[in-house]
């Protein structure tokens, strides 16, 4: 089993339980001590564990945890990767397509760029930059004003009042977390204002969220999950999960990943 395969099945186990002992990983992946202490520390540094003797558990995050653009960057990038392979096909030609901030929509941007004839709006300084890097003279960006937050997001009422008189063929909204009671939501009060903006703006609203992100609740609610057209996630979500995102999001899509899903027990 490759160490990225052995890493998901370990940190899925983390979220499915809360907990793990290096003793049961070593036995259930058949490894040695060292290398399940190796990919604890790994997934430590990325902040998605806390070490604790003998084991690993679940971060204590709260609902206004606001990680920065590069610790959220390198949190599942194969996932991101595949959902943003999926998600480029919902774009047109011609199309007016809004991106809100965040890490899997930044992915999506680096896709979008070979799309001809597209107009992005977008309140990340990350994602225009990846249009600006690299122009195309049959592309328009715009990048709303705000005030600027961790995770590289223009936020408040400058950008609110931009969104609110546009009107967009297709929304691609990134969220920090998603739960059945609460919806999609962000820990941050000014960026879900704003997020609610740029949602209500579209004629069809996909939301991008890898399976990590299930579970997770903001302090604030930017869309219910009915309110999404699409949700677009990776193999990994959990089918119980999956389950309850069928019943309340019209067309749910699962990309798949390059690598072999880990095993799992009974």
């Amino acid at each position: 089993m490759l160490a990225r395969e052995r890493q998901s099945y370990i940190l899925e186990r983390v979220r499915e339980r809360g907990a793990v002992r290096v003793s049961d990983l070593t036995r259930l992946l058949d490894v040695s001590d060292m290398t399940v202490r190796r990919d604890l520390g790994i997934l430590a540094e990325q902040g998605l564990v806390e070490k604790v003797h003998g084991g690993a558990t679940a971060p204590a995050h709260n609902s206004t945890d606001e990680p920065g653009f590069e610790t959220k960057s390198a949190r599942e990038r194969p996932e991101k990767d595949a959902i943003a392979r999926v998600a480029v096909g919902l774009v047109r030609p011609g199309f007016a397509v809004g991106l809100s901030a965040g890490t899997t929509t930044w992915t999506l941007a680096q896709r979008l760029r070979d799309v001809a004839n597209i107009t992005v709006v977008t309140n990340s300084v990350q994602i225009a930059t990846v249009f600006y890097q690299s122009p195309r003279s049959d592309q328009t960006v715009v990048l709303t004003g705000g005030v600027r937050t961790p995770s590289d997001a223009l936020v408040g009422p400058v950008a609110v009042a931009a969104l609110r008189s546009l009107n967009l063929d297709i929304v691609f909204l990134g969220v920090h977390g998603m739960d059945e009671r609460t919806g999609f939501t962000s820990p941050n009060l000014l960026e879900a204002e704003t997020n609610r903006a740029l949602a209500r703006s579209a004629r069809h609203l996909a939301v991008v969220a890898d399976h990590a992100k299930w579970g997770v609740i903001g302090i604030s609610t930017i869309a219910s999950l009915a309110e999404a057209d699409t949700l677009i996630t990776d193999a990994g979500l959990h089918r119980d999960a999956h389950s309850v995102l069928t019943e309340h999001v019209t067309d749910v899509l699962v990309a798949p990943l390059d690598v072999p899903a880990p095993p799992r027990t009974a």
